[in-house]
């Protein structure tokens, strides 16, 4: 059984839709949700589930990333994750965070990369006059959002969409794509998945 840890900034919808598939024959089960804001939601919601949880504010720290990540590193280590998936999790890891988790962490992008790494993607779609838009689950490396991509889901951009009706739509597949590629992932399938 593989122990999965998830990190997460607000609501953790992604979070709560990792959490509910890990029952059953999962091949892994969440013994962790952290954040960097410790009025997030989710920890509420999190903690609810019987799963534990801690916050260390990024405020905190100012500048200084390094000290942030030791501070966070210690409770995630205590929880001994065999994975750590970043739900939401709105901070950059420094290469020497995601070295210490490589091979074992995935995150979720609301975007077909490698087109719109970073923020504001769909807004860059739609700008962009793209016909569809969607998200992706891949692995964390060092270069923000560039590692090998573990599975992808698609939506059309529909006449008239705002920024907020992509989103939602793109959402309700980040719901379906994450636990999906997780569960695979953690039972050794490393293999693309495209719903």
């Amino acid at each position: 059984m593989k122990r999965v840890a998830v990190l997460i900034s607000g609501g953790g919808s992604n979070m709560l839709a990792l959490l509910r598939d890990m029952v059953g024959d999962h091949s892994g089960r969440a013994v962790f949700v952290g954040s960097n804001d410790p009025s997030a939601p989710g920890l509420v919601r999190a903690a609810q589930m019987g799963v534990a949880v801690a916050a260390v504010d990024h405020r905190a720290y100012g500048r200084d990333r390094a000290a942030f990540e030791t501070a966070l590193l210690e409770p995630i280590l205590a929880s001994e994750p065999d994975i750590l998936c970043l739900a939401g999790f709105m901070r950059v890891l420094t290469p020497e965070f995601v070295r210490r988790f490589e091979g074992r962490m995935l995150n979720i992008h609301p975007s077909l990369l490698p087109k719109y790494p970073g923020l504001h993607t769909h807004a860059r779609a739609l700008a962009a006059g793209d016909a569809e838009a969607g998200c992706t689950v891949h692995e964390v490396t060092a270069e923000l959002d560039a590692g090998p991509i573990l599975g992808q889901a698609r939506v059309p951009i529909l006449a008239g969409d705002t920024e907020a009706d992509l989103s939602a739509r793109v959402l309700v597949q980040e719901h379906r794509l994450y636990p999906a590629v997780l569960r695979r992932f953690a039972s050794g399938d490393r293999t693309r998945l495209d719903l």
